[in-house]
């Protein structure tokens, strides 16, 4: 037998049963509770910020303006630079033309050095010197004969690749531009190329 004392009430059990706590939990969650309260500063920084206001002046659009060609004219510098052809001139495009400049790319050229021989036999030519002038001449017409022998290999070198890679590519059967535009392309200091080179020196193409 309990004695109850007066004034004092019997403890009520307040322990939840499992069901009853799973539900609170789907309720928390609901609310979205579970998880802390953002930020203020977090909570605007996901919001899209507010136009820029309009220009006020002529002044004002028209440097507004220069400023956005000249983000355009960068973006597309640096795009062609990588030789993406969504930034590269229509005779540049391609994965024929791709080939032919990585053909190019991955061996030294004779004409590479067009330009330093070039400037030495001109410079001979003005020399008083009739020995130096003689010099100078020969020297100009021996590199040419290596260009010419430089410039047949790689030709073949280009068609057998071109023939390689894309056999049924009606591109790639116009041979005769091809192999011009690799012969151009190999008369440049290579570090003056552009699309710049994506292939070192001796890769395997």
């Amino acid at each position: 037998m309990k004695l109850r004392l007066p004034g004092r009430r019997d403890r009520v059990e307040t322990t939840d049963t499992p069901a009853e706590s799973d539900l609170t939990e789907q309720l928390v969650r609901a609310s979205g509770k579970g998880r802390p309260t953002p930020k203020r500063a977090e909570a605007q920084g996901r919001r899209p910020g507010p136009p820029p206001p309009p220009p006020t002046t002529r002044k004002e659009a028209y440097k507004r303006m220069r400023e956005q060609q000249a983000t355009r004219r960068a973006e597309t510098r640096q795009g062609a630079a990588r030789g993406d052809d969504a930034y590269l001139p229509a005779r540049d495009r391609g994965p024929v033309r791709k080939l032919v400049r990585d053909v190019v790319d991955s061996r030294r050229n004779i004409g590479s050095f067009f330009l330093a021989i070039a400037g030495v036999a001109l410079i001979g030519t003005v020399v008083p010197s009739l020995v130096v002038r003689n010099y100078a001449s020969f020297l100009l017409f021996g590199f040419f004969l290596l260009l010419i022998v430089d410039s047949v290999i790689l030709s073949r070198k280009i068609k057998k690749k071109l023939v390689e890679r894309f056999p049924d590519d009606p591109q790639a059967k116009k041979t005769r531009g091809l192999v011009w535009y690799g012969i151009s392309r190999a008369t440049m200091i290579r570090r003056w190329r552009f699309p710049k080179p994506d292939v070192a020196l001796g890769a395997d193409v």
